[in-house]
């Protein structure tokens, strides 16, 4: 390999390195942190007639739905395989609970949860 070429081939491995560690930062730095009544995506903050905001979300994510939070006005669809943040989820259905994620439009990829 000659000089000219070593040059290059460093260069862009080193432009690679540094747009690979900024995309890294970038995504830690897109955690946020959101506190809000646990719910269900399906049916928001209107709750089955008779039934407890409780009672409502476990039923429809028991029957596919997803968990939300809504938060004032905004409702957020919450994603996570984590069994431990699906278990604080459904202990605090109808409750508020502080949510850590990532937030991609109205979702939000959860890394935590906590009750509030």
């Amino acid at each position: 390999m000659n000089r000219g070429s070593w040059c290059f081939t460093a260069t862009a491995l080193l432009v690679f390195s540094l747009a690979s560690l900024s995309g890294v930062y970038a995504l830690a730095a897109r955690k946020q942190t959101f506190t809000g009544e646990v719910g269900d995506a399906m049916c928001g903050r209107k709750h089955m007639e008779g039934e407890t905001a409780a009672a409502c979300t476990r039923a429809c994510v028991a029957h596919g739905s997803k968990y939300a939070l809504v938060v004032g006005d905004k409702i957020y669809t919450l994603q996570t395989e984590d069994k431990a943040a699906l278990a604080t989820l459904e202990q605090q259905a109808g409750k508020n609970a502080t949510v850590t994620g990532v937030l991609d439009g109205d979702t939000i990829e959860v890394s935590a949860v906590t009750s509030k």
